[in-house]
């Protein structure tokens, strides 16, 4: 697979450090950087970012637009929807009880949903749905599942806010869905979203 960043090719960039295993399937003008891994199976969609040493297992599934940061491992049983974006250094798990030895090895599923933001050197725990649109700030260690617009921090994370689309800060009251307009950008919390 070739193609270039910067000259509009459709086809994906693979950098030549990176390995991309046969019957991975790499979405049009997908970019995976330097020393990446993309296992056997794993599905990215079309302009996704990989960056550098980030490693997708086999069977993964990433969405359209998702912007992966560097040193990253997305393990099997994670599914990151569209537009998700994971910031450097950030840790998904997929077992609650690994061992080095044995046969047991129970995968976990977690799902990350369409727009939600991971920040750099958070870590989310296995079995968890973080909604749509939800953030987790930097360093925060995520042990339940957060709610559609959630702002969490902490550790163990905590939600603090609600956040609108475009990731700005709308409320600061974590009990109570934001009633007013997002002060930056006009945007309406509705419950269904």
């Amino acid at each position: 697979m070739t193609g270039h960043p910067l000259t509009g090719d459709p086809s994906p960039f693979i950098h030549p450090t990176a390995i991309v295993e046969q019957d991975a399937v790499i979405g049009a003008q997908t970019r995976i950087w330097h020393h990446a891994h993309v296992r056997v199976g794993a599905n990215i969609g079309p302009d996704s970012v990989l960056g550098k040493n980030v490693f997708v297992d086999a069977g993964v599934a990433i969405g359209a637009g998702c912007h992966v940061q560097n040193n990253v491992s997305i393990f099997a049983g994670i599914t990151l929807e569209d537009r998700v974006f994971v910031g450097p250094s950030a840790v998904f798990t997929n077992d609650r009880t690994p061992r080095a030895g044995g046969e047991a090895w129970d995968i976990i599923p977690t799902l990350v949903c369409e727009g939600a933001s991971i920040g750099a050197n958070a870590t989310i725990l296995c079995g968890l749905v973080i909604g749509r649109y939800a953030t987790v700030a930097a360093g925060a260690v995520v042990t339940h599942g957060i709610e559609p617009h959630g702002l969490v921090a902490g550790v163990p994370a905590r939600q603090i806010g609600w956040v609108c689309p475009a990731g700005h800060v709308m409320s600061k009251e974590p009990s109570h869905h934001p009633v007013a307009p997002c002060p930056d950008c006009g945007w309406i919390f509705t419950k269904s979203l």
